[in-house]
């Protein structure tokens, strides 16, 4: 008879490693998640869970954001920090660590392992990047390496799946035999002042722990551990300080040169390198890439042939989904008698988020750039090269990952601040992140573009224009930045130190999963958001349908068949509608930007969300009669007069389609953003204070567009 044995209880280990070492990419190849991973550091700015399943062991694992040590400067860093000291209420202590290094580059990736050693914790070390060394002349012995520091150590390619098999087993060993790590060693004098740290943590303390209070001479963990641990280390601490300086020691070095020290004694019999520096691809590359000219010029031209792209490759698939819309309109018109219910299926949902789906194409083709350029490494040569003009306006070029996140949503582009170490800078960014053109104006741009600024130019004028329009926020977010540095958050930049990754093919399964993540996401916003905000928009047009005579203007416009006496009445209709008196309300407000009051109204219906304008406008302009697809809408536009008066002139004109764009480009028009902000900044001043200013200067950038532009026609 066979026993029967019940699996191992559940047993946590959490990733730890510096940014950009595949730490991600390892998380979602064990766990089958599909978390978004970047050649760049700053993606991961939250703790990732996820679980696995190895010889009946249910294994979970955290991914905790990159970090070049254990000595917390940023609140991403100390988010990693606290879970692994147990300091993170909501979080149960790791049982133990898979620290993550970069095999090309393993001394100074063992310096955040050689932390990891003292925390008391069982490690094991995956190596990455394994092919990068080797192509660089690097060769690892790694079963003499693992002998060394006594733990496994192991050579993995996560996209690759290999190594992951020894990887698993190497868990699941260690829930019955615990190898410890040594302890990197210090001179006499430290350990005992150590010591003495660690005598009055008591049980809640480590080794780790007590030697990170006795070399943080900017006491930011000290005033953190006072306040989650309740204890006065003050004193002890400082005493313990002055009595190495007496000592002639430096505490600002200390540590760096004894672990690097014990790094080389131990790495050194293991490792073999050239004699000579071996110039790679990425060296290569990067002398013209980073160059200060031409390096400038490959960005713009890599952005411009991104924005060109939009317009050349996405028409087609646009004509398509117009024409699928199209069908369903008529099936419905068929099947459906006329009547309320119809108008709402038809004048208010198809239209209304019909005319913004027709803009996925878009998303895909933006998000599929931008995804290749991260995954490839170029993100962090751009934020290289912007570090001369992040620096003149008070930032590092750290704020500029976040503010290039911001181009495919501010929400990710706002939690990317939290890599920024200096309080101040991490603010400004947050204030100046919503200013970049995320894809959400995206739709407005194209539309306008399109109708507007592509007949009788060259093929290559939209892309211009709409490289343009993004070009805004690249402009003005480091001019309020500045603004903002030198008046409200007034402070010096702190100095910008990141790592370049190396060149890589972009992997074909990342780029796709970001893809259909943002598609998936744009969607699920038109099906909910949007759907909701066109029904309240159809129903504020649509009532009331009986006039103050008591007639009832649906029931008129079916009867009638002279077509200039049906428009008369819609527009008699539209004029007494709820939304058109709130419109006409509001229009001596935004006459001077050129709009009348539909403008006005389908502008002050998205400020929820910015991708509501266009379905606003299909339901305005439209109402289901004549836009049956994009093209038609963009022809509606064109022939729109203002206050849709046969006697008045046309209501759009270059000058009025750039004030819209140039209004979208600026004012901060998304919930979810303003949440966002709430979140990290602990305060609704922040978000109040960004949407004021912020709509304050989209007004005023758009009254000055117009009234400029008009005096060139």
């Amino acid at each position: 008879m066979h026993e029967i044995t019940a699996p191992l209880k559940s047993f946590r280990i959490a990733l730890l490693g510096n940014p950009n070492t595949g730490k991600t990419t390892l998380f979602n190849v064990l766990t089958g998640l599909n978390h978004r991973v970047g050649n760049y550091p700053g993606v991961t700015v939250e703790i990732k869970k996820g679980s696995f399943v190895h010889q009946s062991n249910a294994i979970e694992i955290l991914d905790i954001p990159g970090t070049y040590s254990l000595a917390p400067r940023s609140p991403d860093e100390l988010l990693s920090v606290e879970l692994v000291l147990g300091l993170n209420p909501l979080e149960k202590v790791p049982d133990a660590l898979l620290v993550i290094a970069d095999a090309s580059n393993l001394e100074r990736n063992l310096y955040l392992a050689t932390q990891a050693f003292e925390t008391g914790l069982p490690v094991i070390l995956a190596l990455s990047m394994v092919d990068l060394a080797t192509a660089s002349g690097v060769k690892i012995d790694f079963k003499a390496l693992s002998e060394k520091l006594g733990i496994p150590v192991i050579a993995i390619h996560a996209s690759k799946r290999k190594g992951l098999d020894e990887l698993k087993n190497a868990i699941v060993s260690l829930q019955t035999e615990k190898r410890m790590p040594p302890v990197p060693v210090f001179s006499q004098d430290v350990v005992s002042n150590r010591a003495k740290i660690l005598g009055l943590l008591g049980d809640k303390g480590s080794l780790f722990l007590a030697g990170r209070l006795l070399f943080e001479t900017d006491g930011f963990l000290a005033q953190q551990l006072e306040q989650k641990l309740s204890l006065s280390l003050t004193p002890a601490i400082l005493e313990s300080r002055e009595a190495l300086k007496s000592l002639g020691i430096n505490l600002v070095s200390i540590e760096a040169k004894s672990r690097y020290a014990w790094i080389r004694e131990m790495v050194q019999p293991c490792v073999s390198k050239p004699e000579g520096k071996v110039t790679g691809f990425t060296d290569r590359v990067d002398r013209i890439l980073t160059h200060k000219v031409f390096g400038m010029f490959f960005f713009f031209l890599i952005m411009f042939s991104m924005f060109t792209a939009l317009f050349v490759l996405a028409k087609p698939l646009m004509e398509w989904i117009g024409e699928g819309k199209s069908l369903v309109g008529q099936g419905l018109e068929s099947v459906l008698p006329d009547g309320m219910l119809r108008s709402l299926l038809i004048d208010g949902l198809l239209e209304g988020v019909g005319g913004v789906v027709v803009f996925l194409p878009q998303i895909v083709i933006l998000f599929g750039f931008l995804s290749v350029l991260e995954d490839c490494g170029y993100m962090a040569r751009a934020a290289f090269l912007m570090d001369r003009v992040m620096a003149k306006c008070g930032l590092s070029g750290k704020s500029f990952i976040p503010l290039l996140s911001s181009v495919a949503c501010a929400v990710p582009g706002v939690l990317a601040t939290r890599v920024i170490e200096d309080k101040r800078d991490r603010l400004a960014t947050i204030l100046v992140a919503p200013l970049m053109s995320c894809s959400a104006r995206l739709p407005v741009y194209v539309l306008f573009i399109g109708a507007f600024l592509t007949e009788g130019y060259g093929w290559w004028f939209p892309g211009l224009v709409l490289f343009l329009m993004y070009g805004i926020g690249f402009v003005t977010a480091p001019l309020a930045a500045m603004l903002f540095k030198s008046t409200i958050l007034k402070g010096k930049g702190a100095p910008f130190l990141m790592e370049l990754p190396v060149y890589k093919m972009p992997s074909f399964s990342v780029v796709f999963a970001r893809i259909y993540e943002a598609s998936l996401s744009f969607l699920k916003r038109a099906g909910t958001l949007i759907a909701a905000t066109m029904v309240l928009i159809w129903a504020v047009l649509y009532f009331p349908y009986i006039s103050s005579t008591g007639e009832n203007y649906p029931e008129r416009i079916a009867a009638t068949e002279n077509k200039a006496e049906q428009d008369a009445l819609l527009l008699e209709w539209k004029k007494n509608s709820f939304l058109g008196r709130a419109g006409r309300l509001i229009e001596p407000v935004v006459k001077p930007l050129g709009w009348d009051w539909r403008i006005g109204v389908a502008t002050l219906a998205s400020f929820p969300a910015r991708e509501v304008v266009v379905g606003t406008l299909s339901i305005v302009f439209g109402l289901g009669k004549d836009a049956e697809d994009e093209q038609q809408l963009l022809e509606i536009l064109q022939k729109a007069r203002w206050n849709d008066d046969p006697d008045q002139p046309l209501l759009f004109n270059v000058p009025s389609a750039l004030s819209l764009m140039v209004f979208f480009a600026l004012c901060c028009q998304c919930g979810s953003t303003l949440m966002v902000i709430r979140q990290e900044t602990g305060t609704w001043f922040w978000p109040a204070f960004t949407f004021i200013y912020m709509t304050g200067l989209a007004y005023i950038a758009a009254l000055l567009t117009f009234q400029v532009g008009m005096l060139f026609l």
